[in-house]
């Protein structure tokens, strides 16, 4: 019923938005190197809220058509250029030139998450990093998570090279709200071995929001939001498309990804697809790691109209993943990996064992399917947005040697979420947004095992959004208020009852006010502070059983209450001749703090649980206070004359605390290390007629010790610290018109093939190789990577 009501408004929207006169409007213009005046053939420049952009021609000029009338922040970018960011009021057809400062990093830019408008970065109160295609390309990754975890403040709960979960903050899981082309991706996130189910290849820019985000996105943003953008509008009166590839030696990665897009008097489209293959990964400890393996097949795209009274753009994509789980048993004579460990098949793993790219049991098969009514009509002053969304999230786990066609669990996981967004007229400078927004979502176990309980959710959630704009001072601030309703379903097994039902509800309110201040052309100060909050999931609530991969059974609490957190964050940046300077340091204090801990028996010993005739280690949710604060710094050392060389260092650092201490540690559990990375870095604009944004790099990243672990009820141990040597190497490859037809990326990850374990690593807690003495699987050694990317243009 809420749906069809949706349903009805959108098309009553839609059906008024074409009743208004069509007013056809261009902006046009030219890009320029700033420093010679040359003109700069492929810069992009987009417009984020319109969903329209451009790139120029090779005489440097631009035209975007059916641009609608009123207010727009406009992104000028180019590789190996500074990012412009300009506000411009269009009301008619308009000539706009830009020029832009050759710069190796592209800085500052406009971001679209966290708020109501775009809004450019260096005026957003809130830390914000923006990751490009360029940037991606550059920077060698096993997977989309570890890519962005090379930003400041932003880490990953990691189970091998295809499943990494992101850690904002020293917070993860259910904290951090993913979003991709618009919409919260809603797929069993609450599993530490379930990945984010989006097409890497895809991505063509990743926006990472540090800090509670309840404010836009209601419960779960309480760490923060990323935000995968993937379509986007190219050219009027063009078609233009990528052929990409990536290979990968430790694991025999290959990666293949298309796509091809066009844009005809504002009709766009745009359509991929994506085949990523893996082996078994190797270090030099473990040797080949056992049913580390992988391969999925995902394709997508988008159709579309952006005409002068806005836009409506139909997006759908699908994905497809077959994972291997490592189980990490070994052998206690030879210390080599078991096959089928605690099953009548038992045996040691053999050479043949390790071949291929198939998974072995056990395993996942992951498929998401997505569909997105994405609007936005200008109505007099205002503008009205609606996104409406689709998603089926099908898990299915093998977990029976002798059955390994058998799903033994089988997650079904519908829902349905909305968004309407009302932008109010301009008063006194003021941009007033209202909103509504939430989700509808049905859970469904079709498998023989159940851990979690069928369900049904509903959430719906009202925000008010403002923000105002002076000479040196930027304002932003809202309200939010969220309603939640969790329906658990009864469930009997064996004639008694694994889930007893019930009903929860919850209900709070949120918010946030911060400002930007210039205090001159190079210095920025941001101050914000924010109310955020998370309701427990069903699995924190209801849990109980065990599954492949988590080394775990886990026993939910009924009577959990929400997470409430109040988080103070100050920032500086300084954008000089010679450096640039970011320095963000917050504090977050979470009343009624949700984690699992080690359940002890009357002994005060490790309670353990046959299940399916193998041991397992029983864990219980809890609540406690806890407190975070940490300090997160980049710094690009660029001395002028030598602006071709660059010295950039990042910094992160985060420590959380329990209120009291919970069997002798007040530390939080699952929290990322220090880390400092330093890197050198040589770039060329133009290296003869043929190259252009040559660049070397060398890459000293250096993780220190964790000393500060969760030792209460055996949880976690400490972690040794470690540092890994990379290098890389690329260049695009121009024609004589000064056309991109090629780029080239080579690099060269942990060098001195060091074996380690980082502190999030799952796989740090497997089995002790007897052989050896070690505990668990480490990480990934040295890695050589090549990616190619070849552009497709066609008038």
């Amino acid at each position: 019923m809420r749906a069809c009501l949706l349903v009805i408004f959108f098309s009553f929207i839609y059906l008024f938005s074409f009743s208004q006169p069509a007013n056809k409007i261009t902006l046009s213009g030219k890009v320029i190197d700033a420093q010679t005046g040359e003109p700069l053939a492929g810069a992009s420049i987009s417009l984020a809220e319109a969903r329209i952009g451009g790139l120029t021609d090779t005489a440097g000029n631009y035209t975007i058509k059916n641009v609608p009338a009123g207010h727009h922040t406009i992104e000028v970018s180019y590789s190996g250029f500074n990012t412009l960011v300009e506000h411009l009021d269009i009301k008619e057809s308009t000539v706009k030139n830009f020029s832009v400062a050759p710069s190796v990093k592209e800085q500052l830019g406009v971001t679209i998450t966290g708020v109501a408008h775009a809004t450019s970065i260096r005026n957003a109160p809130i830390a914000v990093t923006v990751m490009r295609k360029q940037e991606m390309l550059q920077t060698p990754a096993t997977n989309i998570i570890d890519l962005i975890s090379r930003q400041p403040g932003v880490s990953q709960v990691s189970t091998g090279p295809a499943v990494s979960k992101p850690v904002i903050r020293g917070l993860g899981f259910n904290r951090v709200v993913v979003v991709n082309d618009g919409v919260r991706q809603e797929g069993q996130q609450w599993g530490e071995e379930h990945g984010v189910e989006i097409d890497e290849l895809s991505v063509n820019r990743a926006e990472v929001l540090k800090g509670p985000a309840s404010l836009m996105y209601g419960s779960d943003a309480l760490a923060g939001v990323i935000n995968f953008i993937t379509n986007v509008p190219v050219t009027d009166g063009t078609v233009h498309g990528n052929i990409y590839t990536n290979y990968q030696s430790n694991n025999s990665m290959v990666g293949l990804n298309g796509n091809l897009a066009g844009n005809q008097n504002g009709f766009n489209w745009n359509v991929y697809g994506s085949l990523r293959t893996a082996g078994d990964y190797h270090n030099r400890y473990d040797g080949a790691v056992l049913n580390s393996r992988f391969n999925e097949k995902n394709l997508g795209g988008y159709v579309g109209l952006n005409k002068s009274w806005g836009f409506s753009h139909l997006i759908f994509s699908s994905f497809n993943q077959n994972l291997g789980l490592v189980e990490g048993r070994r052998d206690s004579a030879t210390g080599k990996f078991l096959l089928y460990a605690d099953t009548p098949l038992e045996r040691i793993a053999a050479t043949g064992d390790y071949e291929g790219h198939s998974p072995l049991v056990p395993y996942q098969n992951v498929r998401h399917y997505k569909v997105i009514s994405d609007n936005s009509f200008n109505i007099g002053h205002s503008r009205v947005k609606l996104n409406l969304a689709w998603q089926n999230n099908l898990r299915k786990e093998f977990g029976d040697a002798e059955k390994p066609e058998a799903a033994n669990m089988f997650f079904d996981l519908k829902t349905l979420s909305y968004n309407l967004q009302w932008t109010l007229p301009q008063v006194r400078d003021w941009q007033t947004t209202l909103g509504v927004s939430g989700m509808q979502q049905a859970n469904r176990n079709r498998g023989e095992e159940v851990i979690i309980p069928a369900y049904n959710l509903f959430d719906i959630g009202t925000f008010l959004f403002t923000q105002r704009f002076f000479e040196k001072t930027t304002l932003t601030g809202g309200l939010r208020f969220d309603h939640r309703t969790i329906h658990s379903k009864e469930l009997m097994e064996g004639g008694t009852t694994k889930f007893a039902p019930f009903t929860r509800n919850f209900a709070n309110v949120s918010g946030s006010a911060g400002l930007s201040y210039r205090a001159s052309h190079a210095v920025t100060l941001k101050a914000n502070v924010a109310k955020g909050f998370r309701a427990p999931a069903l699995s924190e609530l209801a849990s109980n059983g065990a599954h492949e991969g988590t080394y775990r059974y886990e026993i939910g609490q009924q009577n959990l209450r929400s997470e409430k957190s109040f988080q103070a964050d100050a920032g500086l940046e300084v954008d000089h001749l010679h450096f640039n300077l970011t320095l963000n340091a917050f504090y977050n204090h979470i009343n009624d703090f949700i984690f699992y801990r080690r359940l002890q028996n009357r002994a005060g010993e490790d309670s353990i649980i046959e299940n399916n005739g193998q041991a397992f280690q029983v864990f219980a949710f809890s609540q406690n206070t806890a407190s975070l604060a940490g300090v997160e710094a980049q710094l690009d050392i660029h001395p002028h004359p030598l602006d071709w060389l660059h010295f950039e260092n990042t910094f992160s650092y985060v420590r959380g605390t329990f209120g009291e201490a919970l069997d002798g540690s007040k530390n939080l559990p699952q929290i990322p290390a220090v880390r400092l990375n330093s890197e050198l870095r040589a770039h060329f604009q133009k290296t003869g007629k043929s190259l252009r944004n040559l660049y070397f790099l060398v890459e000293a990243n250096s993780v220190f010790r964790q000393v500060h672990p969760f030792t209460g009820y055996n949880t976690e141990t400490s972690t040794r610290g470690y540092v890994l040597y990379n290098s890389g190497v690329g260049t695009d490859f121009v024609s004589k018109k000064g056309k991109t037809v090629a780029s080239l990326h080579l690099a060269l990850n942990n060098i001195t093939d060091v074996a380690y374990q980082e502190h999030l690593s799952r796989l740090k807690y497997t089995d002790v190789n007897n052989l050896t003495g070690r505990q668990g699987v480490f990480n990934m050694g040295r890695n050589f990577s090549v990616k190619l990317n070849v552009p497709i243009n066609v008038k």
